[in-house]
């Protein structure tokens, strides 16, 4: 959970926090359920789980950067897929159309704007419209 390093605007601002990622991301179990743990500059940092297969999907506006903090995954593109180890990150540009498959559970923290929908121009049951925070 996040920790206080700094009093001062503590309610306003989250940058005066540590987040320590093991800690948060054993707070959940879902997967592909996205969760807030802090914003900046009108991007969010997010923190998910992935298992199985997500759905081909693309963002019109949104560039995605997916960091993987333990695991692997396999990203999925029309004519390639890439494979992404802890301690790697990929770039995925606005408009590509993508697809996570993780055999395993992965964990990954997500930066991308606050506005992006976690399946971007598919909407499903996967689809998760209110996020909740850490």
């Amino acid at each position: 959970m996040p920790r206080e390093r700094h009093v001062r605007n503590y309610d306003r601002q989250m940058a005066h926090q540590v987040v320590n990622l093991r800690e948060a991301f054993a707070t959940f179990r879902e997967h592909w359920s996205p969760r807030i743990a802090a914003e900046l500059n009108g991007q969010q940092v997010k923190l998910v789980k992935f298992q199985g297969e997500f759905v081909w999907h693309s963002h019109e506006h949104e560039d995605e950067m997916f960091l993987v903090h333990k695991g692997s995954f396999r990203m999925e593109f029309r004519d390639r897929a890439v494979e992404v180890r802890a301690g790697e990150f990929l770039v995925v540009p606005r408009g590509v159309e993508h697809r996570p498959v993780a055999p395993e559970e992965v964990e990954v923290i997500l930066f991308e704007p606050a506005s992006t929908l976690n399946t971007g121009n598919t909407r499903n049951e996967r689809t998760v419209r209110e996020l909740k925070r850490l």
